[in-house]
């Protein structure tokens, strides 16, 4: 039986992330600054992945499954790893592969704390195109379809000592699933550990970026799910310029589309030049939860025009910081950015408002926060 820590002690984390850098994406950006400032805070911490090559080194062990696996192989070996790491831990901080760290966690009697940032099942059931519906109403279905999958997120999820949503919206969708109340947190996504004042002028980031004239910007995953196409659509429509950072499975068909100017996958730091630069960051997504780029735009005071979809408009607020739509109209976002360029008092006022509209989501208040839930979880 596990000795009860007092507050204070050390406590053994083990980190299991689906991704990691150089992977694009909110969980390959938030595992290794939740990694580094818990053990900035003396605690152990190791790490659980998948990758394509060796990751890069980390003043922690990363410990890595490859990715060009055959599929039953990989997540056989992925759960084997995490018995064995979280056997020697007092807890598991789950960030994604679930069913593997779930599974793996209560193999090893470990208590796992989930950070849930989608619906699992549907998110997998769109990737397989076993579903074709939004996320509100594939929360309506209960055909046969979906039941496996939504069965085995709500096993995994009630396992769960503790689950952490980045949104409201998404609270309330987990304990629709079967998670009690209290056992579920709302821990937004934090602030960029890199201060507005460390990132070099906007100027400057402007010339080297090639940005000349009103110029929206996009950092993310080009997935499905954040439906660039309409975004592309939109600013073509407007006659604005958007320059794209990011890599997935959709940039083929997106680059196509012409009208944007993909730059690929950028680092961290290059990502909130980027956002820094523009006039403004365009979000489309078709569903949503709580993005990590929209804080970090607004971090860096670029007011954010999006879609009202899931957790966005808990923190982008119309005419305060941003401008929302409705999702999957071309014709309503060409509108909004037409509207920001044209009137410059608007837009002003958005870009002054914007980065003290995510004071509170501090890095240190945030962490802290998640230190405390997996303390908690260990005892």
């Amino acid at each position: 039986m596990r000795d009860e820590r007092v507050a204070g002690e050390p406590v053994k984390v083990l980190v299991v992330s689906g991704i990691w850098p150089p992977d694009v994406g909110g969980p390959a950006s938030h595992a290794p600054e939740a990694a580094e400032f818990l053990l900035a805070r003396d605690h152990r911490v190791e790490v659980v992945t998948t990758a394509d090559a060796p990751p890069a080194p980390a003043p922690y062990p990363v410990h890595w499954i490859r990715r060009s696996l055959p599929l039953g192989v990989r997540h056989a070996a992925t759960v084997a790893l995490v018995v064995r790491r979280a056997a020697t831990h007092d807890v598991v901080y789950s960030t994604g592969m679930f069913g593997r760290s779930s599974l793996g966690a209560a193999l090893a009697r470990t208590p796992l704390v989930v950070k849930l940032t989608a619906d699992p099942a549907f998110e997998r059931l769109r990737r397989w195109g076993g579903f074709r519906g939004s996320l509100e109403e594939f929360q309506r279905d209960r055909s046969l379809r979906t039941l496996p999958l939504r069965t085995l997120r709500d096993l995994d999820l009630r396992r769960a000592a503790h689950v952490i949503t980045p949104s409201s919206y998404l609270r309330e969708l987990v304990i629709g699933w079967g998670v009690p109340a209290a056992r579920v947190t709302v821990l937004p996504n934090p602030l960029p550990t890199r201060r507005v004042d460390d990132l070099r002028p906007r100027d400057e980031l402007r010339a080297e970026l090639r940005l000349d004239g009103p110029t929206l910007v996009f950092a993310g995953r080009l997935t499905a799910q954040k439906s660039l196409d309409v975004g592309i659509e939109a600013a073509r429509r407007a006659g604005i310029p958007l320059v794209v950072a990011g890599d997935g499975p959709d940039r083929p068909a997106l680059e196509r589309l012409g009208h944007a100017r993909f730059l690929g996958a950028l680092p961290r730091e290059r990502v909130l030049e980027l956002l820094r630069a523009g006039d403004a960051m365009l979000l489309s997504s078709s569903w949503e939860n709580f993005p990590h780029t929209v804080v970090e735009s607004l971090a860096v005071g670029t007011p954010v025009l999006a879609t009202r979809t899931g957790g966005v408009a808990e923190v982008v607020v119309d005419g305060e910081n941003g401008l929302l739509v409705e999702p999957g109209d071309a014709d309503a976002l060409a509108a909004a950015i037409r509207r920001f360029v044209d009137d410059g008092p608007l837009a002003a006022r958005l870009r002054a408002n914007a980065t003290a509209s995510v004071a509170g989501y501090s890095a240190e208040s945030v962490y802290g926060r998640l230190e405390r839930i997996l303390r908690a979880a260990a005892r």
